[in-house]
């Protein structure tokens, strides 16, 4: 039973990477080895597996998160900021992928998207970035890495998934998520400045044709007008958890009212953008919860085969204990995220190791915490990294995919140290959640 259990799992692994949809091969291959195997009585539990995870109220704020994020793509809030960004750090040598690291990071805390966040930057700065002298392989890899804080910041999709599947509470994860965030945009920017003072040439400045003269007061009052809209909505949103006045998914409603509010202001909303939204939101949900049931049926024969006791006895066999373990699971997750999605790594493989994680004494909310940073690679890492893919899609037919490569192999190492330096102090993580809910 246990021998067909590590056959099962192969033979997921083998549809997914010839490119059968995840949904579909999850449910197809979960029939064929829970027929063979206990017939198909054993599938009456399955509709109930079903039930629970359709009925549960935590999954509501994904489809709200995705309306957020995909109505505010649509907005202009990104071309606003970045245009602004561009101007405040005109001056400072490599400030134009500053400006795209910080734009990064308040796009993830208001549109939650990577897709939406690496196209809508790449078709804006790249352009800019190679006519003013950056090297392609910083431009990419800085546009992609900034992309993929929308995987940690809160609001995270990502951490609303983790959360449930964890049993941790997802107010917690988002103010546990929110400083190893903010770290990573800041290492991000610390990088590109040191890196552009090493090596001028990587990233200029601005000829000062281009710097031309600003009024102090005109720039400062477009910075405040810029930033204002998101940072309404990120105060709306996360303001209403951390402060108890709503449940993360009472705010992801907010989110999209908020939303709504700011399309209307800047006069961007109509009937048209609105059934646009309204279908991108529908086709994105639909993928995510047809791979949520398909995982359910193949949790399910998984289990009744052995398959996670095989799990269980080879990570509990790992040399140096309970870190040792830890080691291994993160490598194990890290090489996933080289060929797979996040979404299909989160409902395959952490089912199976979060009992095994809590059994060791590991914190859930931590844990989950490296996991999440940990699946920002997903998005970087060569051959099937996603961020890498969206970029290629619109960047300029002089840069190549080798280039988009190999520029974003520092911002990888730096998640790196980060998943390190976390998981050596676990208070980054805690902290702000001790403070908040305890």
């Amino acid at each position: 039973m246990e021998t067909l259990g590590i056959v099962m799992f192969a033979a997921l692994l083998f549809g997914l990477l010839i490119g059968y949809p995840v949904a579909f091969t999850l449910g197809g291959v979960s029939l064929i080895f829970g027929i063979f195997t206990f017939g198909f009585e054993f599938f009456t539990l399955l509709p109930m597996r079903m039930w629970n995870r359709m009925t549960n109220f935590t999954l509501v704020a994904v489809p709200l998160f995705i309306f957020m994020g995909v109505l505010l793509e649509r907005s202009g809030i990104a071309e606003e900021l970045l245009e602004t960004m561009a101007l405040l750090f005109r001056r400072l040598r490599g400030g134009l992928a500053v400006s795209v690291v910080i734009v990064g990071a308040l796009l993830a805390a208001t549109t939650g998207i990577i897709a939406a966040t690496v196209v809508t930057m790449g078709l804006i700065s790249l352009p800019v970035m190679l006519r003013w002298g950056y090297k392609p392989g910083l431009a990419t890899g800085t546009i992609a890495a900034a992309g993929t804080l929308c995987q940690i910041i809160p609001p995270s999709i990502a951490l609303v998934i983790l959360g449930d599947i964890m049993q941790v509470s997802v107010g917690e994860l988002f103010a546990g998520a929110f400083l190893p965030g903010v770290l990573l945009a800041l290492s991000y920017i610390v990088y590109i400045i040191i890196y552009a003072f090493v090596r001028p040439s990587v990233a200029p400045c601005l000829p000062e044709e281009e710097l031309g003269s600003i009024n102090p007061k005109a720039l400062a009052l477009r910075v405040v007008k810029a930033l204002l809209p998101p940072f309404f909505l990120i105060l709306a949103v996360l303001g209403s958890i951390f402060f108890g006045i709503a449940s993360p998914t009472e705010s992801a409603g907010v989110g999209a009212v908020g939303a709504i509010i700011l399309t209307l202001v800047r006069k961007r909303m109509s009937l048209d953008v609105l059934k646009q939204v309204m279908v991108s939101t529908t086709r994105l949900c639909s993928m995510a919860f047809m791979i949520l049931l398909g995982a359910a049926a193949f949790g399910l024969v998984f289990r009744g085969l052995g398959g996670d006791s095989v799990v269980k006895n080879f990570l509990l066999g790992t040399i140096g204990g309970r870190w040792g373990i830890l080691a291994v699971v993160m490598f194990t997750l890290f090489f996933l995220g080289c060929f797979l999605d996040f979404i299909e790594i989160t409902f395959i493989v952490i089912p199976l190791l979060a009992p095994i994680m809590k059994e060791l004494g590991f914190n859930p909310l931590w844990f989950s915490i490296l996991v999440g940073v940990n699946f920002q690679n997903s998005f970087l890492t060569p051959p099937f990294g996603f961020a890498l893919f969206f970029l290629r899609g619109v960047a300029p037919p002089q840069v190549t995919t080798g280039q988009i490569y190999r520029g974003v192999v520092p911002f990888i190492l730096i998640q790196i140290v980060g998943l390190i330096l976390l998981i050596i102090f676990p208070q980054l993580v805690t902290w702000l959640p001790n403070i908040i809910f305890q």
